[in-house]
């Protein structure tokens, strides 16, 4: 399960197996979408922890890259091409915790929330 959160990239598939375990109390990890509100509006991971908007990177990413230095952090999007994108600002900022979740949304078979 740890070993999940040592990895660069997870599927759809680790993302459920470590919201059930965070759920459980095994680990502890923020989930943070990335795509617009009306995307997240439409449909989300039950389980993510924010949004913040990829337009609007540059008024929250100063904040969230400083906040969470110390945890985990994974980025969810539609198909993990802005996750990604996200992942490696932060990455060259020095964040080693940050995990991108490729495939994003559209490969997710687990709960979506509206």
């Amino acid at each position: 399960m740890q070993t999940l959160l040592e990895q660069h990239d997870i599927n759809s598939e680790e993302l459920e197996i470590l919201l059930e375990a965070r759920e459980e109390g095994k680990v502890d990890f923020l989930l943070v979408d990335v795509r617009e509100e009306m995307e997240y509006n439409m449909g989300h991971i039950k389980g993510v922890d924010m949004l913040k908007p990829t337009t609007a990177f540059q008024e929250w990413a100063h904040d969230l890259l400083t906040g969470t230095k110390d945890k985990k952090v994974i980025f969810t999007c539609r198909t993990g091409n802005r996750s990604a994108q996200v992942q490696q600002v932060f990455m060259q900022h020095g964040h080693t915790g940050v995990i991108n979740h490729y495939g994003g949304i559209v490969t997710y078979q687990g709960e979506i929330e509206q």
